[in-house]
């Protein structure tokens, strides 16, 4: 609604003639979309300082605080929010993906309570949490899928009503689809038949606040902590060095670098359709007027669609994802052969369709692609920095998306379909080397390094000895079973005022 708005040349030019705020969304986009850049460096910080329930709450709030500045338009306010919510991008959504993950363990512990258990410090089966992760992320991406419909509702009660219809928006474009380069051009400079009130604004504005409050509430009285507070505290004792390079050292795991085609691809195709596909497809034949209803297609069918990676459960882990590319690919290939007739509106069926397709292979992407991560990394010491490293990659695609902005349609296309082949002959070939047992290298977590409080004593652990999930495993039975006395008894190691005084104790004997 924003950027319609701006975009209008007699909204800006009553509006912002007097205030040098002509050129604000390039700046603001340029902010949003250039920050999140160095997200890799803070976030895993951020996450652990403040935990997981925390980040979630500030970067929501840091969205509220971009919805407020609207009611006070200056560089100073503006540009500064559209930087803010860059920084908070990525905290958001790998702390969100970490959450979901981690309600889903704590719920199959609330299933599968059992005293001894707790007793005994006995970890989870390997595989057990899977049916319950998948469940979570399902029901979590079907409700955020929804989230491209609700977008579209003060476009449909409020500035749909200014909008000239698509014979004045459309009179000088000739290309539509795989003719086209750039962000449409030929649209007409004049999109507002009226400029609207600045009270129909301000009340506008404060719905959207509202929402935005009302998100903050949830998160804060709806959202349980994710760690018990003796955990929080073990999180951020491994030493805020180990923090800081932890992401990176992930990036050595086979896994993760053959899902890295697969990050930057989720990146590119929710904002292709966003831009590329809803502008120079859509608004193109049948004209803006009818951009939301692009847009609500997409947002119905992958809320409805997510429901599908529940196959996961009877079918192997890889049918969804695969399944999603495939639509995709389809999909890629007959937006390349096809180029609409602009101001047409009889192919409205035909692009709801195309929407609501791409909506089924968003939905397929983005749910089996948290869910692998969840089902590959139950350790719930490294999930932030796994989810940390995944919509990092997927903000530098989004950071792509928007340099190439510019290029001819077709050259898009290409680089779309190009990524997304890659992407599933890079996720074969690392189920394959799963399926032959070919070991992965994680680093190991460091054990928590507290001081030095009383007679309390913990030796601390060098962070940058490395090794598979399962030798970290065995490194900490052993260590138990160590730690055992006979007839399986197990015994508390002794401090280092203990010891001393067990020496005197044999000296004086002596």
């Amino acid at each position: 609604m924003q950027l319609i708005l701006h975009y209008d040349e007699t909204y800006r030019e009553v509006k912002y003639s007097n205030m040098g705020l002509q050129d604000i969304d390039s700046k603001m986009l340029m902010g949003i979309n250039v920050t999140p850049i160095v997200a890799l460096l803070y976030t895993p910080v951020l996450i652990r300082f403040f935990g997981t329930k925390w980040t979630m709450f500030l970067a929501v709030g840091i969205y509220a605080l971009f919805v407020s500045t609207n009611y006070w338009e200056r560089y100073y306010t503006l540009v500064p929010s559209a930087v803010a919510i860059g920084v908070a991008i990525v905290p958001l959504w790998a702390s969100m993906g970490n959450y979901v993950t981690r309600m889903a363990q704590k719920y199959y512990e609330y299933m599968n309570y059992k005293e001894d258990h707790v007793q005994e410090q006995q970890r989870a089966p390997r595989g057990a949490y899977n049916t319950y992760i998948i469940a979570f992320q399902s029901l979590f991406y079907g409700c955020f899928h929804l989230s491209f419909v609700c977008a579209q509702m003060p476009m449909l009660f409020f500035l749909n009503s200014y909008l000239y219809d698509l014979n004045h928006t459309l009179c000088n474009v000739k290309n539509c689809g795989t003719l086209s380069k750039g962000m449409l051009p030929g649209f007409n400079a004049t999109v507002l038949q009226s400029l609207p009130r600045s009270i129909n604004l301000i009340i506008v504005e404060s719905v959207l606040m509202g929402t935005a409050f009302l998100s903050m509430l949830m998160v804060l009285i709806l959202c349980g902590s994710a760690y018990r507070p003796t955990e929080e505290i073990d999180l951020r004792s491994i030493g805020w060095g180990n923090i800081f390079q932890l992401p990176f050292k992930h990036m050595r795991d086979y896994r993760l670098r053959h899902l890295f085609p697969f990050f930057i691809y989720s990146g590119f195709e929710v904002l292709f359709v966003c831009t590329g596909f809803s502008l120079n497809y859509g608004v193109c034949a049948i004209g803006l007027e009818k951009l939301a209803y692009i847009i609500m297609a997409y947002g119905f069918s992958a809320a409805a669609c997510s429901s599908l990676a529940l196959s996961m459960l009877r079918l192997p882990r890889q049918a969804p994802l695969l399944a999603g590319a495939a639509a995709h690919a389809i999909l890629l290939i007959g937006l390349f052969c096809w180029a609409p007739q602009p101001r047409d509106q009889a192919q409205a069926p035909l692009l709801y369709l195309v929407a609501a397709l791409w909506g089924l292979g968003s939905a397929l992407n983005k749910t089996s692609l948290s869910t692998l991560l969840g089902m590959l990394y139950q350790d719930k010491e490294r999930q932030d920095f796994v989810f940390t490293i995944y919509h990092w990659w997927q903000a530098l695609a989004i950071f792509v998306v928007y340099l190439w902005s510019g290029l001819p349609m077709k050259a898009k296309l290409s680089i779309m379909l190009l990524t997304l082949v890659a992407s599933v002959l890079s996720y074969l070939w690392m189920e394959h080397k799963l399926a032959r047992h070919v070991l992965y290298r994680v680093p190991k977590i460091p054990k928590p390094r507290h001081k030095v409080r009383g007679y309390r004593y913990l030796e601390a652990e060098n962070s940058d000895e490395t090794g598979s999930e399962g030798e970290s495993e065995q490194d900490s039975d052993g260590s138990q079973e160590e730690q055992a006395g006979p007839g399986g008894q197990r015994h508390k190691p002794k401090c280092a005022y203990e010891q001393a005084l067990g020496e005197e104790d044999g000296e004086n004997v002596g």
